[in-house]
């Protein structure tokens, strides 16, 4: 995709979509989590939907847009959290993961459109649970 296209696509997606798919990840519907990050250059906070699978560790992340998008080059610099059907979890570390590792982790749906669409691009997205009562970090 060439970058001036390629831009002009991702800034019509981050106007249209990404806020009804943010609603939706908010409100824990639809297979959508919410990526919380700080921008490297601005320091504002955004949030950013993203579709997750579930592991041991983590999450899978399956990088659409490739690694130069804002989110992803956001928490390998700096971090963040996820919010996942109403729970939040604190961004530890990102890490390739072997494709055929990766794509087992998502739903039989999830499976073929990723393999229709030859996607090869997961990142292991390791996590901690933040726990909702602050308290709980208190040591007694």
């Amino acid at each position: 995709m060439h970058a001036s296209f390629r831009r002009r696509y991702l800034d019509i997606l981050n106007r249209t979509l990404n806020p009804l798919t943010l609603a939706a990840a908010k409100r824990g519907r639809g297979p959508f989590s919410v990526i919380r990050h700080v921008g490297r250059k601005t320091g504002r906070t955004f949030e950013t939907p993203v579709i997750l699978a579930g592991h041991p560790d983590g999450f899978i992340a399956e990088l659409t847009y490739g690694p130069g998008v804002n989110w992803y080059r956001n928490i390998t610099h700096g971090g963040g959290e996820i919010e996942h059907l109403g729970a939040t979890y604190r961004i530890l570390s990102v890490e390739s993961l072997d494709p055929g590792e990766a794509v087992r982790a998502f739903t039989r749906v999830q499976r073929f459109v990723l393999r229709v669409l030859r996607r090869r691009d997961f990142r292991l997205i390791r996590t901690s649970p933040v726990p909702s009562d602050p308290r709980a970090w208190a040591r007694p």
